[in-house]
């Protein structure tokens, strides 16, 4: 069991962690990324990463409210945040959400929080290649994993490589989709989307991009992000494939082979 401490547990003894886990909403009360939490957690661990997590005192960073169109809510929201932040004096900030990193690394800037914001898949990707990580192949041999590229991550914020680089690393055989990278094509959720009724039309996005998914022929589909994690796995419910085809985060991936 990872020993998980808060920020303010380490300012009481006198010491400043390397990070600052931002946990995020889906990581802290969607069973299923819960899981994710908890793998990354074992990773920073592992790397023997000096790490804290705010608990109670951290609290959305907006990004749902401000999609939705609610300015007032999200501002409300992120200078929360940033008081608690700044407060501890915060610079470096891992998150395994992209639509955390996304929010916390261009639009709290403008309110006055500046931080260092870095994406689980980049942080793990910096681990191995300064060989503070190891990992053992074997776990997936004979695999076939097919990578989806996150909105908020890729073409928003143009971070393809990082999570590649990481999976490279695999004894599996990626597959990529024909809509990846500069071109990749949203799950759905975003934009607030996954909290409101579908509108009409011929086909959801998550059922559209889970079929494109599933016919690479791959055994899994790597995920960075919460909302793609949902959505990818209601689309292969559709089809009947959650049984043989599994919707695994990279932070999963690399915690298996640890």
């Amino acid at each position: 069991m990872v020993n998980i401490r808060t920020l303010q547990s380490f300012i009481e003894s006198g010491t400043t962690p390397e990070i600052l886990f931002w946990v995020g909403c889906a990581g802290s009360y969607d069973e299923r990324a819960q899981r994710v939490s908890k793998a990354f957690a074992n990773i920073l661990e592992k790397a023997n990463v000096s790490f804290a997590i705010l608990g109670a005192e951290e609290g959305c960073t907006g990004d749902p409210a401000k999609r939705a169109g609610n300015e007032f809510l999200f501002q409300m929201q992120a200078m929360q945040n940033i008081e608690v932040l700044n407060g501890y004096g915060v610079s470096k900030i891992v998150t395994a959400c992209p639509h955390c990193y996304n929010t916390l690394k261009n639009e709290y800037p403008n309110l006055g929080g500046n931080y260092d914001v870095i994406h689980h898949t980049q942080f793990i990707n910096e681990l191995l290649n300064d060989g503070r990580l190891a990992i053992e192949g074997g776990a997936f041999a004979g695999k076939k994993i097919t990578y989806h590229d996150s909105c908020y991550l890729g073409r928003s914020n143009g971070i393809y490589e990082a999570p590649r680089m990481v999976m490279e690393r695999l004894d599996a055989d990626l597959v990529e989709m024909k809509r990846c990278k500069t071109n990749g094509f949203c799950c759905g959720a975003g934009g607030a989307q996954m909290f409101k009724e579908a509108e009409n039309g011929k086909k959801e996005v998550n059922v559209e991009r889970a079929e494109e998914a599933i016919n690479t022929g791959a055994d899994i589909i790597a995920v960075n992000c919460p909302f793609c994690m949902t959505m990818m796995r209601d689309g292969t419910k559709h089809f009947e494939k959650e049984n043989e085809v599994q919707v695994l985060d990279i932070a999963e991936l690399i915690n298996h082979q640890l």
